[in-house]
């Protein structure tokens, strides 16, 4: 074998396999979206996807304090997509996109102590968000109801 075919081998074996078919369509999840149930008001915020990246980030304000979460949406390492989340500033921690259809996807990371997956659906103007997984042996999960609102819209005092 000669260096140069030995070289193409290399660069073939470490270059990403294509993912079997085109991206999904993330569109959908662009917008600001507010939940004000259960005595907090938490938004998030998507951009629509440009090149395979969808950027968000997330605030809720409860019991006078805040929080935040930045995530994005794209490439892994291992192809296909994944969810990124950083919590409070946190290390990126990526979850597989494992399902998406129209107006909904589902990703997933059994490794992480919690959550395991992360899911989105829209319906109209609402967008549903969950996360579940289990902590310390006990299966929970958290939901939220966004509705489709003006960008920094708040809600009512």
């Amino acid at each position: 074998m000669s260096l140069l075919t030995a070289l193409m081998a290399a660069v073939l074996m470490q270059t990403p396999t294509p993912s079997t078919g085109p991206a999904p369509d993330l569109s959908w999840l662009a917008g600001y979206w507010l939940d004000c149930s259960g005595g907090r008001e938490a938004s998030e915020t998507w951009s629509d996807p440009r090149l395979g990246l969808v950027v968000g980030y997330a605030v809720t304000v409860r019991n006078g304090r805040s929080g935040f979460e930045s995530a994005h949406i794209g490439p892994a390492a291992e192809g296909g997509l994944a969810y990124f989340a950083r919590p409070e500033g946190a290390p990126a921690t990526p979850f597989r996109l494992i399902e998406s259809g129209p107006q909904r996807a589902v990703f997933a990371n059994p490794a992480n102590d919690f959550p395991h997956r992360i899911l989105y659906q829209r319906t109209g103007d609402v967008l549903t968000a969950r996360i579940e997984g289990a902590d310390d042996d006990e299966t929970r999960s958290a939901e939220w109801t966004f509705n489709k609102a003006q960008l920094n819209a708040r809600c009512p005092s």
